[in-house]
This record gives C-alpha cells, sequence and structure tokens, in this order.
C-alpha cells in the first residue's frame, strides 16, 4: 500500500510537532507553504495558533478557497484548538466563520487565557480510554450537527467531534508524545481514500 500523505498547514503554530506525529504514525507529512502543494495530498491538519491570524495569512496566501475545495472533494481535514475554530460552519458571538466546512459551533478561548493552560488525562472514543489532553487558551464545540459525533467532553464541554471526513479537537494533540488521535486521523484519511 502507497504510503498516505497528509500536510500539515504551516502558516502558524506547532508545525513541526504534528509533521513529527504524522510520522511516528506512519505518514508521509508535508509542511503545506503553497496552495499547490494541496493537490497530491490524502488529508490536511490545520494546526492551532491563533485563528485571527490563521485566516488573515491563508486570505493572503489563496488558501481560504483552495482548503475549501479540498473538504469538498472529501478529502479529510483535522482542525486542532484554532484549526477546530477555522474549520466550523459557526462561531459563537461571531457573524462570519472562516472556513464554515464542518457543522459545529464553537466558543472561542473558553478555557481561560494563557496562564490558564493545563494537561488532563481523559477518554476519547475510538482512541482511547486515557489520552493526555494539552489545553493551551482552547475553545470548545458548543454545537455538533445532526450528522456530527461527539468524540470527548472535558467537563461537560465538547473537545473532540467527527463530522464525516472532518476532525476538530480542542487541545493540542501534537503537544505530547502520544500519536493515537494522529493514528485515527489516519484512520479517517483511509476510509475516504478511493
Amino acid at each position: 500500500m502507497i504510503a498516505m500523505k497528509i500536510g500539515v498547514l504551516a502558516l502558524q503554530g506547532a508545525v513541526a510537532e504534528h509533521v513529527r506525529m504524522l510520522e511516528e504514525a506512519g505518514a508521509t507529512a508535508v509542511a503545506v507553504k503553497k496552495v499547490e502543494e494541496l493537490d497530491d495530498l490524502d488529508g490536511l491538519i490545520i494546526p492551532g495558533g491563533e485563528s485571527t491570524t490563521i485566516s488573515k495569512l491563508m486570505h493572503k496566501y489563496g488558501f481560504m478557497e483552495a482548503v475549501r475545495e479540498f473538504g469538498k472533494a472529501r478529502k479529510p481535514i483535522f482542525g486542532t484548538c484554532a484549526g477546530a475554530i477555522l474549520l466550523a460552519k459557526r462561531i459563537s458571538g461571531q457573524e462570519d466563520s472562516h472556513l464554515g466546512l464542518m457543522d459545529i459551533l464553537v466558543e472561542r478561548n473558553a478555557f481561560g487565557r494563557q496562564k490558564e493552560s493545563f494537561e488532563v488525562t481523559m477518554p476519547v472514543a475510538g482512541v482511547a480510554a486515557d489520552y493526555p489532553a494539552v489545553f493551551i487558551r482552547a475553545p470548545y464545540i458548543r454545537e455538533v450537527g445532526e450528522n456530527g459525533e461527539v468524540l470527548a467532553k472535558y467537563e461537560e464541554k465538547i473537545v473532540v467531534a467527527r463530522d464525516g471526513h472532518y476532525l476538530a479537537a480542542a487541545f493540542h494533540p501534537e503537544l505530547t508524545e502520544d500519536n493515537r488521535l494522529h493514528r485515527y486521523f489516519l484512520d479517517m484519511v483511509k476510509e475516504y481514500r478511493s
């Protein structure tokens, strides 16, 4: 079987850490800096960072429409922290979304500021009973659309959800030594790769 080629949008955030996780999980990983690099990818990760900044950079370098087309072609996309906000169709308190691909409503900075960052071990359905989650200025998912699936909650707040070929996590899986959530995403990519 040909190795899966997964891109990590390299505009801001922990790109190298996602690349390392993907490679440990058995994929070929590419730091994506140009729109044309999306063409031969099987899946894409949008990392954390600051959602407004990433959105501006995506507009500046032509990624907005290109990533929407990538998603509409049923290629899996995984958004972590700010990446989850970018994927969401609805953002609490905002009229506009960014990519507007995943049928979720997100609440920004829901767990406090940077100094309130924390790590917790929690169950994630289909992934692990003991997944280590690192929350840094994390959002949470307030609502999941009718076809979506809640994979994890922390303090009754949804922190991992799936909607078809879209996956969103409120935390930073790349900042741990545990690649099981990345492996789950690779299984999604296999499912949609035809």
